[in-house]
């Protein structure tokens, strides 16, 4: 499907927050939080995924972080550009939770649904204060620095007694720490995993993580998976 940037900044520290209007109904699959976008850059040749920050009066938010050719040239998108898309991919978060755990990039899913539901609270860490993105558009929000690990403040509420279901996105050493506090606890857990994709819907295999025994497709199974079947090894 098509798309026509809407407006396209500068957030953080190497981070666009892009603005994109598109018709998710005309592709069939409906926009929610968790889900994703597999958008063509400029003079490349494998798409980008990029989740969801947010989709309203269709207009679909895409934050991002500049890592590689495909996201530089996307970030070289001016408004007014027309963009290609697959989207709304995979499946997104479909279990109410009341704690958002998110790390770097990995917050713009979580602010989607904490936009979208009510009464959570988002744990957001990254590795320095120039680094800080979103934190401040959640409607409850505690951020960490450095070596001030999410997971531990996790675990200070959960060991507080706090009942919680938690959902998670950002890089894996970060998941796997939350999903440990969380078997501890026995908090239901759930993530969004991030894995390297080419076709984004399923036939190439290239993402395949382990999860539950089995190896299934983070584009097509996933991205988010139950956190207690996840191999994290």
């Amino acid at each position: 499907m098509k798309g026509k940037v809407v407006s396209t900044a500068r957030i953080g520290s190497g981070v666009i927050d892009m603005h994109v209007g598109v018709d998710f109904a005309s592709g069939g699959s409906p926009a929610a939080p968790g889900k994703f976008v597999h958008i063509s850059a400029p003079g490349v040749f494998l798409r980008r995924p990029i989740s969801l920050c947010g989709y309203e009066n269709g207009t679909a938010r895409l934050v991002f972080a500049v890592k590689g050719r495909g996201t530089a040239a996307l970030a070289e998108l001016q408004t007014g550009d027309e963009v290609d898309m697959l989207g709304a991919l995979g499946n997104g978060f479909s279990e109410r939770a009341t704690i958002l755990v998110g790390g770097g990039i990995g917050l713009p899913p979580l602010l989607y649904y904490a936009k979208t539901h009510e009464n959570t609270h988002a744990i957001a860490g990254f590795r320095n204060k120039e680094q800080v993105i979103l934190s401040d558009e959640f409607p409850s929000a505690e951020v960490c620095l450095g070596d001030d690990y999410p997971h531990v403040r996790l675990e200070k509420r959960l060991a507080a007694g706090e009942r919680a279901t938690v959902l998670a996105c950002g890089p894996h050493p970060l998941l796997k720490a939350v999903a440990g506090v969380c078997a501890r606890y026995n908090t239901p857990c759930f993530v969004s995993l991030e894995e390297r994709m080419a076709c984004g819907v399923g036939a190439c295999l290239v993402c395949a993580c382990a999860v539950g025994g089995h190896y299934l497709r983070c584009c097509k199974d996933g991205p988010v998976f139950d956190a207690s079947e996840v191999d994290w090894k």
